[in-house]
């Protein structure tokens, strides 16, 4: 190489020549074996089809009549099965427990089975949007300062560290395998951690800028990328060349890898061997694994030596050109000779595994078994009483499981030998095997942390894999990679995605909430669209509330629904181009239309929340006001710019100087005494305690049922950013959970009563006695009081009132399971009492009697289980919904489980509430178990509760004896 200037190197013809000697000699071997072999014509099956042409796209795209894209039919089965036995069949398969790559393929068939509309977007076609085609790098030369390099660290490095690694002798040193360097046209500048699961381990690929190295040229990097990843490897679906446009030259691959062979110096430094000598030693190694011409000779060695020249190959990566596949690990070389007439060439072992699909894991017969065998045994571990008859069909089903999977055709593992004959040596080893810009500008907003960026596009479908087509890179790894992987624990596949199962719900719902905030691990995007969607509320509900001063509450939240839901919301998504950046799995999930939308409105929800937790509230204002109003400045003007609260406008500086003049504005110094906080306009704190039946006065300019709309939407978004926050191993659904347990009626009318609200609000009884509020109104009075903090100061003010009088009181109903209300409790431990092959039984609800007039009625109501009454309570008419319920429970119209349903989405259940603890809670005095013996999930429930928390438990029990000591003492004082 010649130097010229500072850092750039300009090859030789020398180097020419040894490029041109590499392509002749390696690099076009492969094309030579294929092409000297006869052509094989495989038969026809249906999955030849063109994609376009077959009815996959009719049904993809079919709308109307609600039709999926793709079916799992007899035929689409035998077809898979007809695929599996054509590949089997290619006359240049290597071995039968080998298994093969083919461009476009998987192990069971096509890679893609998408409509020819559908492959013309997406991520998952290798469709990237705004990638252009990059101008070709100068071959002879190392192109100095136009690529930018970063080394390539995979952590934890187990598995990636062998005590075999592929060594280059060169000058008196040896050069280690070490890893590769990756040259990228554009820096990598803060682009998220790629992790990926192989050997149930959980890895992180790290790219680490340095110091750009000169000892290449860009043709030595092809050459050799092309050698082992096309002829060695066989990943043909790995393409890193960019998109090619008409009338335009290919471009230049978006990424070129140096293999890094280094040496350690001594003052702690590295020396990074030059790409030819990589290439050089190729050529030298490139020769027969046993040549034809010395087999007799090597027959007649001594055992030492033998011995000696097994062990130099073990673990060796050889090739035989032309093959299915062309390329395999030696696990052993053996030189038996069966026949004495006869010389054969000694055999090659290989320990391999099997394609998940053609094992027991992958067999239909085997998971149909196997989800029988687990729901029987999550029914009898929920059953009070275990017969001996299920025992044995349990253990019946664990012995047919063992036995599918000790068949020798279903086994995972397999021994594979082949003739070392036609094999040649490549001179690698297996650890040399093993090893958003364009969305930016139509947000306008740049994220820094583009991990955020990046989660907010997963679609819980999606699972990161060895990229385009994982089969291809699972088969080169069990043909090339290292023999025997360490394995790490199987739950890291699901420990932080599953949320099915009742045990799962209680372990989950059973953590506390972390004082020090932490990434989640969940790693798709249904937590921020949970978060995103408290965010486009809050921001919907702020508008409307400032732009439309004289509409009531009814008209407010009939235009926030239309803003809010799902329909509008793709709109916007789709202005954003949002469904060609999703990441989302490869297959039917989200073929039909209105699944796609749903998706996209999701994925819009979680998009506002990683701009709000980045950004903050003004980001996430500003973008939904330009895609609210697009085109339209004048309108996105008026939404953005939003008028004063009428109050404000009468008086901009501030009203407190009315104070003297008014008796309910000096009462209510007290009530800002007592909570710290003096409001700018104290008028509207008594809006906000205004009731709906004092009519229209010029105080107020009205009662607080407005801001009551808005305070419930700005709790919802300081409740939902906490929990977001401080719990991030729970799911959407858990978190939903905790935040239906936060802000509800009880908890917000049990605050309200301990600020003392009740004494402070303003109603039109002109008599001083006491005001005795109900449930629903003193909740009304907290949110009206939220909304008027936010209004007079911001939303600090609000987390900070939050933070003292809510977030505290999680723990208490973390450790008493208030999420879970008694209701439902009952639902679950019924259900899990089911038996198997029948409907589960689940409780009936009926009303026994109804006592009062209509407007003050009390309600008896039973409930039954398997024919037996087990409760029986009264309780006053909540709301209409909760009347028709019981209603229609009792003359029968409802069936049993939809009527479970209606009456617990009511939420109105307090004056029942008794009833249903009592069934799962024994009186006093008497023993748990007796109580609990029909219900063992419930048992289990309090069991895991007790064990997790007892330290906890005992001073929440300590704290509520001195609670009540005290108020009783007050009480005698009173006396």
């Amino acid at each position: 190489m010649d130097q010229v200037g500072d850092s750039t190197v300009v090859g030789t013809s020398k180097l020419r020549d040894l490029y041109e000697r590499f392509e002749e000699e390696l690099g076009r071997r492969q094309e030579r074996a294929k092409a000297a072999r006869p052509k094989w014509e495989p038969p026809k099956t249906k999955l030849d089809e063109d994609p376009g042409d077959s009815s996959s796209e009719s049904e993809c795209e079919s709308d109307a009549d609600g039709s999926s894209c793709s079916s799992s039919s007899d035929s689409d089965v035998f077809d898979v099965i007809a695929e599996i036995k054509r590949k089997k069949a290619h006359p240049d398969r290597l071995h039968d427990e080998l298994w093969y790559n083919d461009p476009g393929q998987m192990n069971d068939g096509p890679l893609c089975k998408c409509s020819a509309k559908a492959r013309r977007t997406g991520i998952r076609h290798s469709i990237y949007p705004g990638e252009e085609s990059v101008k070709q790098c100068r071959a002879m030369n190392n192109n100095a300062g136009k690529l930018f390099h970063y080394r390539i660290t995979v952590s934890p490095p187990t598995n990636f560290l062998t005590d075999r690694p592929t060594v280059i002798e060169y000058d008196d040193h040896e050069y280690l395998f070490e890893g590769f360097s990756l040259f990228s046209h554009t820096p990598l500048t803060n682009i998220p951690l790629c992790r990926v699961i192989r050997f149930n381990i959980d890895y992180t690929i790290h790219f680490i800028e340095e110091m750009t190295p000169e000892n290449y040229c860009v043709r030595g990097l092809e050459l050799f990328s092309s050698y082992l990843f096309q002829d060695v490897l066989e990943l043909y679906d790995w393409n890193l060349t960019g998109p090619e446009f008409d009338n335009d030259s290919p471009g230049c691959p978006q990424f070129h890898f140096l293999p890094r062979f280094v040496r350690f110096l001594p003052d702690g430094g590295k020396e990074v061997l030059s790409m030819h000598q990589v290439l050089l030693y190729l050529l030298r190694s490139s020769k027969p694994l046993v040549p034809e011409e010395e087999i007799a000779d090597m027959l007649q060695w001594e055992e030492l030596e033998w011995q000696k020249y097994a062990e130099e190959c073990k673990g060796m990566i050889v090739t035989n050109p032309g093959m299915k596949p062309s390329s395999v690990r030696i696990d052993q070389l053996d030189r038996e000779q069966f026949n004495p007439d006869v010389i054969t060439f000694p055999i090659i072992v290989h320990f391999g595994i099997r394609p998940a699909q053609l094992s027991y894991a992958g067999d239909p017969q085997y998971q149909k078994l196997w989800k029988s065998y687990v729901k029987l045994r999550h029914l009898l571990a929920n059953s009070p009483k275990v017969k001996q008859m299920d025992k044995q069909k349990l253990m019946q089903r664990e012995e047919a499981l063992q036995k599918i999977r000790q068949k020798n055709t279903m086994r995972r593992e397999v021994t594979v030998e082949l003739s070392s004959q036609g094999f040649w040596k490549t001179g690698i080893r297996s650890d040399v095997c093993q090893c958003l810009m364009h969305l930016d500008q139509l947000i306008g907003y740049v994220f820094t942390e583009r991990c955020l960026l990046q989660l907010a596009m997963t679609h819980p479908s999606h699972h990161l894999n060895f990229g385009m087509n994982p089969d291809h890179a699972r088969n080169s790894l069990s043909n090339c990679g290292i023999r025997q992987p360490k394995y790490g624990d199987r739950k890291v596949h699901h420990m932080y995605m599953r949320k099915k199962g009742i045990n799962t719900l209680i372990n989950i719902m059973s953590r506390l909430g972390q004082d020090d905030p932490s990434p989640s691990r969940i790693n798709h995007n249904e937590r921020l669209e949970f978060l995103g969607d408290a965010v486009v509320e809050f921001l919907t509900s702020v508008h409307l509330y400032y732009l439309f001063p004289s509409l009531e509450e009814g008209g407010l939240a009939t235009y926030r629904t239309a803003i809010v839901q799902n329909q509008h919301l793709a709109m916007l998504a789709k202005k954003l181009e949002l469904d060609r950046f999703m990441l989302y799995a490869h297959g039917p999930d989200l073929c039909r239309e209105s699944d796609l939308r749903h998706a996209m409105a999701n994925c819009f929800e979680a998009l506002i929340g990683a701009v709000y937790l980045e950004g903050g509230l003004e980001e996430a204002r500003q973008l939904f006001g330009r895609l609210l109003f697009n085109s339209e400045q004048s309108l996105r003007e008026v939404w953005l710019n939003y008028p004063p609260h009428p109050l404000q406008v009468q008086e901009p500086q501030t009203d407190r100087q009315l104070i003297e003049t008014s008796p309910v504005l000096q009462k209510l110094t007290q009530f800002e005494s007592s909570i710290g906080v003096l409001f700018t306009h104290v008028r509207l704190l008594a809006r906000a305690f205004t009731l709906r039946t004092v009519g229209f006065n010029h105080l107020t300019l009205g009662h607080n049922q407005r801001m009551e709309f808005l305070g419930d939407s700005i709790m919802q978004l300081v409740a939902t950013e906490y929990l977001f926050i401080h719990f991030p191993d729970h799911h959407e659904g858990h978190l939903t959970l905790l935040r239906s347990s936060l802000v509800n009626n009880r908890t917000q009318a049990k605050v309200a009563e301990e600020l003392g609200m009740q004494e402070f609000a303003i109603t039109n009884d002109k008599t001083k006695r006491p005001v005795v509020l109900r449930t629903k109104t003193l909740a009304d009075l907290l949110e009206s009081f939220i909304a008027a903090l936010y209004i007079d100061k911001d939303l600090e003010y609000v987390h900070t009132f939050m933070n003292v009088c809510f977030f505290p009181r999680l723990k208490e109903f973390i450790l008493n399971q208030d999420w879970n209300d008694p209701k439902s409790q009952l639902q679950q431990c019924c259900l899990t009492l089911r038996t198997e092959g029948k409907e589960p039984d689940i409780p009936l609800y009926k009303t026994l009697q109804t006592v009062g007039p209509s407007h003050a009625r009390t309600y008896t109501v039973a409930v039954y289980f398997k024919g037996d009454r087990i409760g029986c309570g009264k309780g006053p008419r909540r709301n209409r919904r909760f009347q028709v319920a019981l209603t229609d429970l009792g003359a029968g119209k409802t069936a049993p489980s939809a009527s479970a349903g209606a009456v617990a989405k009511t939420g109105r259940l307090r004056g029942f509430r008794w009833t249903w603890t009592r069934l799962l809670t024994p009186p006093l005095g008497q023993d748990v178990s007796e109580g609990l013996d029909n219900f063992p999930q419930m048992a289990h429930q309090k069991r895991f509760i007790e064990r997790k928390y007892r330290q906890e438990l005992k001073e929440m029990r300590r704290e509520r004896e001195q609670q009540e000591r005290e108020s009783d003492e007050e009480e005698d004082c009173r006396k």
